[in-house]
């Protein structure tokens, strides 16, 4: 019985080619849009559980009150990790970690790669799986152990084991271990090689003086609790460790563990609270993924339903020589089960093609588990469950028509048969028209932090880190050789890049500062002609400048530093920092070096040729791009032979600021693409049966002298006022929830009325496209042969 179930059901579909092409082409675009969507969903919640103690690590992390808000770091003093090790028996292990770009040369070859030093126990924490030596290699202080493809970049298919390399110059150690490389999917996969703590204590002064200095936040403590502890007791016990170290006394940070599980997730804190992450994206391409394939299925449905009139004498007869229901359910079921299993076949192969695009928009490598007996038992039972919920309502609906008055030709659908067909038609452009609502507002939003002005010139500028002894003490000479090229327009230093904010300190005061506050102000290092290198806006005042020996005790602010401040007359005033007074000598342009969604936070500028890390170069506009870094390479080879030129374009980097946010929207672009198509695919089936219908109305109709034009509105309308109805029902459901998404910004766009409009008008226009082809191909249609056999 159910071969023949299967048997009639195949016929069925070749019988009605061009229905069952809708209706497995819809279906099998929904299901390959819900499989790309599942796998997303499954790299990110599997994020970091490669690590064998996933569900008892955690990172230590800070509050730390301000005058507005507490925000969160995870940046610790070193002194806490042995804190945390000798007095409190809940943590199993902890480790001391610094991530940062090292220069690694081996022979000829030479990498700038990043990596972290770490305390031994780094290794049991985050689960490093060896491939070659072990993780005791660590404990010698000259050593350092390779990801499997960095050994893989200096040695070829050579032991490793016991080769030298150099970093940056200044310490040769040994490889003592390779280790397996750290999945996409892991916090950790830009780490390629580790190297002991104590070697960073002996190459780094800086790590030397802050080995018993509480005020010194650089570095991550990682930790493995006991099993049974947990991690909101722990913190609440460790919360307090600083607060009669804290220096100044008004400084009061919170500690806490930030679990694992949580870490790419659930990584947002306001206000000391935890406000959640990228697993609202997750829920939001989920629900996404599931109203895709809903759209899929209601067109299979529609189009079963809108037939029921044809397949009515079959239900009839069937039900008259003694089918029972139970077995026209099963035949309607069996149909729409081959239904889902072509699509789910089809879907297979689209996601296939897709994926290279699908992994270039999302930024993954997600590959297709073809070998994975879960990933089948799932696709396979989806498959079904989709049968089965796209086939319900034909099924129970078309096995109820009582075969008496199906026979006797007394059957007529009522007045209200396509209320259910409308409705759900309503319900595929509502979704449709609400995702191309949320896709214009999210990418206005990008396009308007954008166009913020960022406060210096991007464009031609460059940054190289100072990562090698080689590049101090230099700066005149360097700087002289590279103006001398005619490729370089200026060049400084500073304590960092432009597009990143490293230093903060509230230790600063000024006449009329309120009595109790701690505002963080964020400092800068910088070099003469820094304002010129990066092409700062001077507000008031005037730059730093060599023929004024006294700006060695003055300090330029910006915007949000003069607001903060309450200056009136910026330029007679001074800032007292660390204990010290500076004159105000100029007010600069806030410059976005931090979230550009942000208000810029108040910051100030020193001149300081010791603490500066990173040098800024300004090309030449007049020049092409390649000659002039041919030129500025040729310059750095001269004081830093043995390390590779590595740059940055600044404007490469502001842009990684959008990352997320771009992400976002390129996937909801290429998911409502796709329900629009599926929703147009509907309508397209719809519109041919309406048509068909009809067509002895149309015949008629035109015989008594209407018009083309006349019967493409009568047969269009219908459709283009459910797609209104979906328009009004869609704008305060796509406004409710954009405009709680930008309120998550604090600097963000408006919802302009026209979004709302032109999406409107763009369904209305691609309604009428999709219908038109079959209303005017009826309204063609010679009467005679409509009415023939009339």
């Amino acid at each position: 019985m159910l071969r023949n179930y299967f048997k009639i059901a195949f016929r069925i579909l070749l019988k009605n080619k061009g229905y069952s092409a809708i209706n497995i082409g819809g279906l099998s675009v929904g299901m390959a849009v819900a499989t790309l969507i599942g796998l997303w969903v499954y790299d990110e919640l599997s994020f970091d559980k490669n690590h064998k103690n996933y569900d008892r690590v955690a990172q230590v992390r800070q509050f730390v009150k301000f005058d507005v808000e507490k925000a969160m770091y995870d940046v610790m003093p070193i002194p806490l990790a042995e804190e945390l090790r000798s007095k409190y028996a809940e943590f199993e292990s902890v480790s001391l970690s610094k991530g940062q770009s090292y220069i690694l040369t081996s022979g000829e070859k030479k990498f700038s790669k990043t990596g972290s030093a770490v305390e031994p126990a780094f290794t049991d924490i985050m689960s490093v799986k060896m491939l070659a030596g072990t993780r005791a290699g660590l404990a010698e202080v000259n050593s350092i152990l390779l990801s499997k493809s960095l050994a893989g970049a200096f040695f070829g298919n050579d032991n490793p084991i016991n080769k030298l390399i150099s970093i940056d110059n200044k310490q040769t150690v040994r490889v003592t271990g390779v280790y397996d490389d750290f999945p996409e999917n892991s916090s950790f996969k830009e780490v390629y090689f580790l190297t002991p703590w104590r070697l960073l204590i002996a190459m780094d002064a800086g790590a030397k003086r802050s080995q018993d200095q509480w005020d010194e936040n650089s570095y991550q403590i990682y930790a493995q609790l006991k099993s049974g502890a947990d991690f909101g007791v722990v913190s609440g016990k460790i919360k307090d460790i600083r607060v009669n170290r804290a220096d100044p006394p008004g400084y009061k940070p919170e500690f806490f563990l930030h679990p694992m599980h949580d870490w790419h997730l659930r990584s947002d804190f306001k206000d000391g609270k935890q406000v959640g992450g990228l697993i609202e994206f997750v829920w939001l391409f989920g629900t996404i993924g599931f109203f895709v394939l809903l759209l899929a299925c209601i067109n299979f449905m529609n189009l079963s339903t809108a037939r029921s009139e044809k397949r009515a004498k079959e239900v009839g007869i069937r039900k008259a020589i003694g089918s029972m229901r139970s077995q026209l359910i099963n035949q309607f079921f069996s149909e729409s089960m081959l239904v889902a299993v072509l699509s789910f076949v089809l879907s297979l192969l689209l996601s296939f093609l897709a994926l290279s695009f699908f992994n270039e928009v999302a930024e993954k490598k997600i590959s297709i588990p073809w070998t994975n007996p879960l990933f089948w038992a799932i696709g396979i039972g989806f498959s079904l469950m989709t049968g089965v919920i796209a086939g319900s309502y034909p099924a129970l609906y078309l096995s109820s028509f009582q075969p008496l008055k199906v026979l006797k030709g007394t059957m007529r659908a009522g007045r209200f048969a396509a209320i259910p067909r409308q409705v759900l038609v309503v319900l595929q452009f509502t979704v449709s028209v609400t995702l191309i609502i949320g896709t214009i507002v999210v990418f206005r939003q990008i396009q308007f932090a954008k166009n913020r002005p960022v406060g210096y010139t991007r464009n031609g500028l460059i940054e190289v880190s100072m990562n090698t002894p080689e590049l101090y003490g230099h700066y005149d000479a360097m700087r002289n050789d590279l103006l001398n090229t005619g490729a370089v327009r200026e060049m400084s230093q500073s304590s960092g890049s432009v597009t990143v904010q490293y230093g903060g300190t509230t230790n600063v005061s000024w006449e009329g500062k309120a009595h109790g506050t701690q505002p963080l102000v964020m400092s800068n290092f910088v070099t003469h002609d820094y304002g010129k290198a990066i092409g700062w806006t001077m507000v008031q005042g005037r730059d730093f400048s060599r023929a004024f020996s006294a700006d060695s005790a003055a300090i330029i602010i910006n915007e949000s530093a003069v607001k903060l401040m309450g200056f009136k007359n910026p330029l007679e005033s001074f800032v007292t920092w660390d204990s010290r007074p500076y004159k105000v000598i100029g007010v600069t342009r806030n410059m976005i070096k931090e979230n550009p969604f942000s208000p810029t936070n108040p910051s100030f500028f020193l001149l300081n040729y010791r603490n500066v890390s990173v040098i800024n170069i300004s090309l030449a506009p007049d020049q092409s791009t390649s000659e002039s870094l041919a030129k500025v390479q040729g310059v750095f080879a001269k004081y830093n032979p043995t390390s590779p030129f590595v740059y940055n374009f600044v404007d490469q980097e502001y842009a990684k600021k959008f990352g997320e946010e771009e992400r976002i929207g390129k996937l909801t672009v290429f998911f409502a693409v796709l329900a629009v198509f599926i929703s147009c695919l509907g309508l397209f089936g719809l519109a041919s049966f309406v048509a068909e219908q009809r067509v002895k109305e149309i015949g008629i109709r035109k015989v008594l002298g209407a018009s083309v034009a006349n019967l493409w509105q009568m047969l269009s309308t219908d459709f283009v006022v459910l797609i209104i109805i979906s328009c009004v029902i869609a704008g305060p459901i796509a406004w409710y929830f954009m405009s709680g998404w930008l309120q998550n910004y604090a600097y963000h766009d408006e919802l302009s009325w026209w979004i709302f409009a032109a999406t409107g008008l763009g369904a209305l226009v691609v309604t009428l496209l999709t219908v038109s082809y079959q209303a005017i191909r009826a309204a063609l249609l010679d009467p005679v042969k409509s009415l023939r056999s009339e």
